[in-house]
């Protein structure tokens, strides 16, 4: 086996380094796994959880997986700490889901049988509204009797929306309460605000940014107040 000749004559240069019977060799082969590039180096800690700028709200519970942006952390508080307050309130329906009758047989049936397969209580018109009721009041009920609304935003709800002109008083105290999240789906905030610009100006939770099934479990983690 070759000896270090460094205790003699010590590495004081590269080349007496390379020189070396012991350390050449092995330095050379150092100098080709140094260069070696792992491929997992390159990763950042938000993209290995996937959450990439994401995180968890204050009300997740400490095993969620559920991820939220800034702008829904922002918009989701005031709700939540108004869900808060009214956490002792008896009777209560968790959601109140306010959609166009259009939708009552696909996208707002959906999101109602997700909410309730992660269980969700659920206020839903084909259960608990009156067919020919006004929108604007249906909704004002129900948020008397529900922990959240949730409105969803579709083609088919601008078009009634439009058509029924809603008044912008009505729906200001209704934004007021901070109790109101537009779920929009297969539109964009652009178009409601062009029908409704109160209730456009509010953020919420879109399709086009999540699926149906995360929006559904962030409504849960929303509603859910940990005994």
């Amino acid at each position: 086996m070759a000896r270090c000749t460094a205790p003699v004559n010590g590495h004081r240069s590269a080349s007496a380094r390379d020189n070396c019977p012991a350390c050449g060799g092995s330095y050379r082969s150092y100098n080709y796994y140094s260069s070696y590039s792992n491929p997992y180096s390159s990763l950042s800690s938000s993209s290995v959880s996937g959450s990439s700028g994401k995180s968890r709200a204050r009300w997740s519970s400490g095993g969620s997986t559920i991820f939220y942006t800034p702008a829904e952390i922002r918009t989701l508080t005031p709700v939540r700490e108004n869900i808060e307050k009214r956490a002792d309130l008896p009777d209560l329906r968790d959601v109140f889901l306010c959609h166009a009758w259009d939708d009552r047989k696909e996208t707002a049936k959906e999101l109602h049988d997700l909410l309730e397969s992660k269980g969700v209580t659920v206020w839903f018109s084909e259960k608990d509204v009156l067919l020919g009721s006004s929108l604007l009041r249906e909704i004002d009920k129900g948020l008397v009797k529900s922990r959240v609304g949730i409105v969803l935003v579709t083609p088919n709800f601008l078009k009634r929306v439009k058509g029924e002109g809603i008044a912008d008083k009505e729906l200001s105290a209704l934004l007021a309460r901070d109790l109101l999240v537009p779920i929009v789906h297969n539109t964009t905030y652009d178009d409601l605000r062009e029908v409704s610009p109160l209730l456009g100006s509010r953020s919420g939770l879109s399709t086009k940014e999540d699926t149906m099934d995360n929006i559904a479990s962030k409504l849960a983690e929303l509603v859910t107040i940990e005994d």
